[in-house]
């Protein structure tokens, strides 16, 4: 299906996922909808796996509005629990399977999930979380050998499924999904995501990447990520198959497109450098894959992987909270540029003073949908938070772009005090939090410094109390099972004093730009000197 066909087949009000599901098993049937490792999805199974999912989720005194988190990886278990979400009307909360400690209580508490679905492998993660403070009730276990013990909340295997009921989600605006999206000046911020906002970044996800029925969808993006779940209602909207990948592989990135004849993939910027660091294979010109979506990729590099290749490689913009606003076909692309704003949304560029910055000058991005559920409907539970970021009509993103003359955008950096590592957003707060709470730490600040991939490495100027003789190696390992693995420090200070304000506020622009130093410790080159 195109998109004016889409737009035809799903009015306003048929915009919600349960819809979506019955429509399309209708119209595409046997055709795969979801492929995990050896487990596929068709259309047409995917509406009963739903329903039966929902029954179970009631039989457990679920109900609509309830929130159920999710914590597993790429694997059918994810996508049954959250359809199965969907049509019973209960919200899903995908959580990052790398989260751990305080960022994983904070998720669990703000979004007062009553179940938590995780993988037996990941049960590790809560041992640094008081699941006292939270609404949890009970605890189901994917691939559990046994039943486990876990203080204070039932634990159990995850249950046969029950018999199906009838779908209860009937309004586009419902919250489907609470996505966290790293905080900056605090603690995560979660996302509230509505069915029709879904539609929406199926559809115009459509457009740019000129999606046709039968493509074949490669990710290796996780499915708690916007990215990932955005690819899977491109694929339920067009008649299309999402794969999804365990993780990201560069030495079998190639073989693995291939296997599964895929015809679009999807990449993040650091993830461009890798395979161009790899050795020239074959398989780099044997695949099928005519696009890729990969936002964040340099000029220079996006014209060498595409002439390597073969694959347009696709920017653009969107973020947890909005939609696909800017972007561009792989026949407008333009190396190093964003595009242009989509149909259906505006942008402008604001200078310090709020007014519209001039071409060519850097300011904040703000914008706006035409469609308003295209767009989140807010921050769960910090209404405060949420009239702050969405007032007067726009969104006001924190990211600072260039507009050019021709209308399209360049990305400058962020305003926002948030780090992007490998694909993930870190909270600079979060990890000074779990730096803060060791003994021998006075202060820390945590600040993006640049990476040879692209993106950012996280960087941490630490304080010690009087008298401590701790270790940066040492620190570092008190991270681990505080924090998920890509957010502890890779480079670590040890100063006598933060620069502060008159006020004492930390002035972090000033530790940015001085960076790594002769006395930073480098946690990699640490690892690669033990080798």
């Amino acid at each position: 299906m195109n998109a004016a066909e889409i737009l035809a087949a799903f009015p306003p009000s048929e915009r919600t996922l349960p819809a979506m599901l019955t429509r399309q098993g209708q119209r595409y049937g046997s055709r795969l909808l979801f492929v995990a490792g050896d487990v596929g999805i068709s259309f047409a199974e995917a509406v009963p796996l739903a329903a039966r999912f929902a029954g179970t989720l009631a039989s457990a005194g679920i109900r609509p509005g309830d929130r159920v988190a999710l914590m597993c990886g790429n694997r059918a278990e994810f996508i049954e629990g959250f359809i199965g979400c969907a049509w019973l009307g209960a919200v899903a909360v995908p959580i990052n399977t790398a989260s751990r400690g305080p960022q994983l209580a904070h998720f669990l508490q703000n979004s007062g999930a009553r179940l938590l679905i995780i993988e037996a492998e990941l049960l590790d993660a809560l041992n640094h979380t008081d699941l006292g403070a939270t609404a949890l009730q009970h605890i189901w276990l994917i691939d559990a050998a046994a039943r486990p013990p876990i203080e204070r909340v039932a634990t159990e295997p995850l249950p046969r499924r029950s018999d199906p009921i009838p779908s209860g989600a009937a309004d586009p605006a419902q919250t489907l999904a609470i996505l966290y999206t790293s905080g900056t000046t605090g603690p995560s911020k979660g996302v509230c995501c509505p069915h029709a906002q879904y539609f929406w970044w199926g559809l115009n996800g459509i457009r740019n990447l000129e999606l046709r029925e039968g493509d074949v969808l490669s990710t290796s993006l996780p499915l708690f990520h916007t990215n990932a779940l955005g690819a899977l209602h491109q694929a339920l909207l067009c008649g299309a198959t999402l794969v999804a990948e365990s993780r990201f592989s560069a030495s079998r990135f190639w073989r693995r497109l291939i296997e599964r004849k895929a015809t679009v993939t999807y990449l993040l910027g650091a993830m461009v450098p890798i395979l161009l660091a790899k050795e020239i294979s074959r398989d780099e010109r044997r695949h099928g894959v005519r696009c890729a979506l990969a936002p964040g990729v340099p000029a220079n590099l996006q014209r060498a992987f595409t002439e390597r290749t073969g694959i347009a490689l696709l920017d653009g913009y969107g973020s947890t909270e909005t939609n696909f606003v800017i972007g561009a076909t792989a026949g407008e692309q333009r190396p190093g540029s964003m595009g242009t704003v989509c149909e259906g949304f505006a942008a402008r560029v604001l200078d310090p003073a709020g007014a519209d910055a001039k071409l060519g000058e850097p300011g904040e991005l703000i914008v706006r949908a035409d469609e308003k559920l295209a767009f989140a409907t807010g921050y769960f539970a910090t209404p405060d938070q949420t009239a702050a970021a969405f007032r007067g009509g726009w969104f006001h993103t924190g990211d600072r772009v260039i507009r050019d003359a021709d209308g399209s955008f360049r990305f400058v950096d962020r305003l926002k005090d948030a780090i992007r590592r490998r694909g993930e957003n870190v909270s600079s707060f979060e990890v000074e939090q779990v730096l803060l709470s060791h003994p021998e730490i006075g202060n820390a600040a945590v600040f993006p410094v640049p990476s040879e991939l692209a993106e950012d490495e996280v960087m941490a100027a630490v304080v010690r109390r009087p008298g401590s003789r701790l270790t940066e190696d040492a620190l570092c390992e008190f991270c681990r099972p505080r924090l998920a693995a890509f957010a502890v420090p890779r480079f670590i200070e040890f100063i006598d004093a933060l620069p502060t304000t008159e006020s004492g506020k930390v002035q972090k622009y000033k530790l940015r730009d001085r960076g790594v130093s002769g006395r930073t410790w480098d946690r990699q080159r640490a690892a690669d000197a033990e080798v």
